[in-house]
This record gives structure tokens, sequence and C-alpha cells, in this order.
């Protein structure tokens, strides 16, 4: 004898009457993955974006966002073999791209979304930031730090400005690589570099102590950082997830980009 299911039925018996009521529906959730010179400006365009998908009324089951920073190399590969992310934020147009082309992605999705700044950036005092090439082959700079080149956007950013100053030489010995910017910033951050290549975004943060200074990188000496968000094959079907890549779109969104250091990149044109 097959047992009466109760799991999509909540019965209330009311004196002589029944109400029937539908089971709550799941919160909408949405999972990111993200490139880590975004670490602070996420929690400013997730709490732009939750006040807007969750207002101040009561919202019963309330959009949830769950996130992951990292190398978006590392993203890439891992999304390639199946991690559950609903959207991929990178550091790098073309992972994106190879995103897409492997048919892992919504192709109509990609949305290019801000343009990073790499920047020469110190907390000690008694070093000038006025050129690279001066920092690099100071005697008192012993450890200089960069993103590992081999997955990490801003690491090859730093390897090509470093190669095409004919700096390579002389900062190879000093090299201390982070796996993605954000370790790469905190090397310099804590001391155990003492200068860096890093994001301009990670230099602007507000929980940092240090007074910033830093020294923008002239952007001809390396690829365009060109970063993009693409929604996953998993994320295609979820409408939180549309919902959000859409609000990146948004004049919101790009407000706090520009907080945050970051270039907007031109709208397409027609």
């Amino acid at each position: 004898m097959t047992r009466p299911s109760f799991r999509f039925l909540l019965v209330l018996v009311l004196g002589p009457w029944s109400l029937v009521l539908p089971a709550a529906a799941s919160a909408p959730a949405v999972s990111l993955a993200a490139a880590s010179d975004l670490i602070s400006c996420l929690d400013a365009l997730n709490a732009a974006f939750l006040q807007i998908e969750n207002p101040r009324s009561k919202v019963e089951n309330p959009t949830t966002l769950t996130v992951a920073t990292g190398s978006s190399g590392n993203f890439f590969a891992q999304i390639k073999n199946g991690a559950p992310y609903d959207i991929f934020l990178s550091a790098d147009l073309s992972y994106p791209r190879a995103l897409i082309d492997a048919k892992l992605a919504d192709p109509a999705s990609l949305t290019p979304y801000a343009v990073g700044r790499l920047v020469l950036w110190t907390t000690r005092t008694d070093l000038a930031l006025t050129d690279l090439a001066t920092v690099v082959r100071d005697p008192r700079v012993k450890k200089f730090a960069i993103a590992n080149p081999a997955h990490a956007p801003y690491g090859r950013a730093a390897q090509q400005t470093l190669d095409r100053l004919g700096l390579s030489g002389d900062a190879s010995p000093k090299l201390v690589l982070g796996e993605n910017i954000a370790q790469t910033a905190q090397f310099v951050q804590s001391g155990n570099a003492d200068a860096g290549l890093v994001a301009l975004s990670l230099v602007l943060s507000p929980t940092l102590r240090e007074p910033a200074r830093w020294h923008e990188i002239p952007a001809s000496l390396h690829a365009p950082l060109e970063q993009a968000a693409v929604l996953t094959s998993r994320g295609a079907a979820n409408p939180a997830a549309r919902r959000y890549l859409a609000f990146l779109r948004s004049p919101a969104a790009r407000k706090i980009f520009e907080r945050y250091g970051f270039v907007i990149p031109a709208a397409p044109g027609p």
C-alpha cells in the first residue's frame, strides 16, 4: 500500500473546515565566482542589489547571495569541471569568452562591467613611488610582489609591464607571487613584500589601515584589464542570477565601480 505524500501540501484544521496552503517556495539564491580585485567592491555591489531585490517591506523568501573570490584562471578551471556557480565575474574578458566557446555559459549574457587599473603600491614611507624602475632597482626593496601570471590577469599585466620596461631581470630575484591579486596586496600590506603591483580597487579599500600611497602604471604598458561577467549554464536558468547581471549594467553599479577606481567600459555601438 502506498502512503499518501504530504510533501507539497500543508493542511490546517480550523474547526469543521480545512485550509489547504501550498508549501513555501524555496528562496532565490545566486552563487557568484568573482575575481579577487572585487573583494571590497563586492560588499557595496551586493548590498545595493539586495536593497533593490529585497525591499524593506516584508519579503517572505528573500534572495540570498553566496560569494567566492579568487583568481579568474582558477575559477575558469573550476567551472569547466562542474563547479556550481551561477555568475562568473572575471578580471579578464578571455575567460568568459572561453566558457562560451565551451558551451558552458550563455553567449547573450556576456557583460563587460569594468576596466581594472594596475598600480605600484607600498606601505613604506621611505620609498618614493615616482618611478617603477627606481623602486624595483632600489637595494632596500628585497621582495617585490605580483600576482601569479599563470592564472591571474593582474599578474600577467604586471609581468608585461616589467618586460616592456626592461625590468624583468632586476625584478626576478625579488619576486614574490601571490595566488591572486588579493593575496598579492596582502603581501604588501603585511610588510612581507616591500612593494608590489596590485589592483587599484584593493588599494582604495576602506578597510586598509595605512594611508594609500600608490602610483598608477600607464595602461599602455600592458594589455587592457577588461573585466566581464557571464551567466554559466546553471545560472542561465536562474531568474535571480539574470537580475543580478542586469544590475551590474545599472547606473548604481557603475557608480560603485568608479568609487573603487575602475574605469567603466564604453557602451557597445549599434
